[in-house]
């Protein structure tokens, strides 16, 4: 198990599953304080990289697209401080950022997780019910409704509505947007596909953002609600039929029996034979240019272990 333990907050690594801990510096942003903690699955992992700095560095973790519906709203808009897979790490621990990043790496290539985007949400977004209250109104969702309810500096055109609620079902797709400059955000309900002209402010079923440290709140309710749409990749063709999930190769070399047939011969042969077959393909892939020497290496090692 990798695992790296930093004021911003704590990481781990079993083989499967990165988990994410914010951290209680009260330098840890309210959004990964709300969210709390995380599990990224393997297969949602597209890498993970780690930056050297000359005071300290940065450990970060790449989502394939479309597997976290928090990421699916933000995109890449989410500052450094809000964004739960980026990890600020003291100049001392960059040798274990180091050997973190080369574990997930090691659990990538042996259970040959594809690095392109899903066709469904591998991460089931904030939990419910969650509430925020930023810029001029504070929402509510509990899985089945949206709730917004303004305050005090809400345009009066907007407020006297009295608040609004929206079904799940009536909501076509949830935009957000970060205050840039003088450029006020948003985080807005459409309830159909076409083109809004209204301002947010105006617009009784968006938030009207500032720029204020609690912004970033409002893009939880947001994954929230997106998590619960249908995927946007879905829509695109026809659904595939879900593969089986193919045991893991660490896994099933580790602990034969968990895969052998209890009516037919013992698997240990079989689970040789495989191995043997991925150091053959591991050897492909590095004359290939696809593997580094150090990556063929590192992988190589891990699988001769368990011969």
């Amino acid at each position: 198990m990798a695992e790296i333990i930093q004021k911003a907050g704590t990481w781990t690594f079993d083989g499967d599953t990165v988990r994410i801990v914010p951290g209680t510096d009260k330098g840890v942003s309210l959004l990964r304080k709300a969210l709390g903690e995380i599990a990224v699955p393997l297969g949602a992992l597209a890498g993970a990289s780690f930056e050297a700095g000359r005071r300290s560095g940065r450990l970060r973790l790449r989502l394939r697209e479309g597997a976290d519906p928090l990421l699916q709203i933000t995109g890449s808009r989410l500052g450094d401080s809000s964004d739960p897979y980026l990890l600020t790490v003291d100049k001392d621990r960059a040798g274990v950022a180091e050997y973190f990043v080369d574990e997930v790496r090691n659990g990538l290539l042996l259970d040959q997780v594809e690095s392109g985007p899903v066709d469904r949400y591998l991460l089931p977004g904030p939990a419910l019910p969650v509430t925020a209250s930023a810029g001029d109104a504070s929402v509510t969702f509990d899985g089945e409704r949206i709730r917004l309810e303004w305050n005090w500096k809400t345009e009066e055109s907007k407020s006297s509505g009295g608040p609004r609620t929206l079904a799940l079902s009536e909501v076509a797709a949830v935009e957000w947007l970060p205050s840039a400059g003088l450029e006020n955000g948003y985080l807005r309900f459409l309830t159909s596909r076409a083109p809004v002209s209204t301002p947010p402010k105006y617009d009784p079923h968006a938030v009207d953002l500032y720029g204020f440290r609690k912004d970033p709140l409002m893009a939880l309710v947001g994954a929230a609600v997106v998590a619960r749409l249908p995927h946007p990749r879905a829509t695109a063709a026809e659904p595939a039929a879900t593969p089986a999930p193919r045991p893991s190769l660490t896994k099933a070399a580790a602990d034969p029996a968990d895969t052998a047939d209890p009516t037919g011969p013992a698997a240990s042969g079989d689970d040789h034979d495989a191995l043997l077959r991925r150091l053959r393909e591991l050897g492909e892939l590095h004359q290939a240019g696809i593997l580094t020497a150090e990556e063929f290496s590192t992988a190589k090692q891990a699988i001769l272990k368990r011969l």
